[in-house]
């Protein structure tokens, strides 16, 4: 079943499709690559036949050769594999979706003031090595304060910890705590994020149930790609943390309810591709 999507933004391949209400959200249009791992990325298991990311991708106006000829680099890179004209994920794809649905989760609101550290020993590290760890550092929603130093508030389970990393848990002591976490994220700019994207959850639930929500489906898919995007980068900070008003915390119950209109529409579409 299709439970939500991811996006990969890229700037090439510009396809058409998509409505231009949620331009504001800041969504490049997908090319085939992206719409294939946004299938896939949102799909319990990742799974899904050839046929069906084809017709998908033709919603976006993207030719089924193009579709083929991505997926088969796709599964040469080691990101797919493939077996009986239907393709799955694979490797560090993986571990993106178990973040996706993370995100997802409504966190416990309790919060006991300690934070998580991570301070790595070495610095003889290749550059693929600190790039991986760079991406689980963020997929566990840890803020780099300063390089190979990072840090969090315990209110999550701990990050990963591998070979030369050291991971601590306990109270944190510094001049300002809020200006500390406005040192470690954005937060007028997640806010903003996050309004405009409540705005068009919002405006566009409605139009996924209406006549003309087949023909919108694009626009739909683009629309849920937001919301996961943002919700796997948001850091679930706890309420002691973040502002008075923190629409953040609003768009997980909104997506879950926009989600709902959104699998059956993806259940009729596949249904008949």
């Amino acid at each position: 079943m299709i439970q939500y999507l991811f996006v990969v933004r890229n700037r090439g391949n510009r396809t058409d499709g998509v409505d231009e209400t949620v331009s504001e959200l800041g969504i490049d249009p997908l090319n085939a690559r992206s719409v294939v791992l946004s299938s896939l990325l949102g799909s319990h298991p990742p799974r899904q036949s050839a046929r069906s990311l084809i017709a998908l991708a033709e919603r976006f106006g993207i030719r089924p050769g193009t579709v083929r000829t991505a997926l088969s680099r796709m599964v040469a890179s080691g990101e797919l594999t493939t077996d009986d004209a239907s393709y799955e994920l694979a490797g560090r794809l993986l571990d993106r979706q178990r973040e996706q649905d993370i995100g997802r989760r409504v966190i416990d609101a309790s919060w006991d003031g300690t934070w998580w550290s991570v301070i790595v020993e070495s610095d003889r590290r290749s550059t693929a090595e600190r790039r991986s760890f760079r991406a689980s550092m963020e997929g566990a929603r840890m803020a780099e304060l300063r390089p190979d130093i990072w840090l969090r508030p315990a209110n999550v389970p701990a990050p990963p910890r591998s070979e030369g990393v050291i991971v601590t848990r306990g109270p944190f002591e510094c001049d300002d705590v809020g200006d500390l976490v406005g040192r470690l994220w954005p937060l007028d700019s997640i806010e903003q994020q996050a309004g405009r994207l409540e705005r068009v959850l919002h405006d566009h639930l409605p139009v996924i149930d209406s006549p003309a929500g087949d023909d919108a489906l694009a626009t739909t898919f683009t629309v849920a790609a937001a919301a996961v995007r943002f919700l796997r980068s948001e850091p679930q900070l706890p309420g002691a943390l973040t502002p008075v008003t923190w629409t953040a915390s609003s768009i997980r119950p909104l997506y879950d309810e926009f989600l709902v209109v959104f699998q059956r529409q993806l259940r009729a579409f596949f249904a008949g591709a």
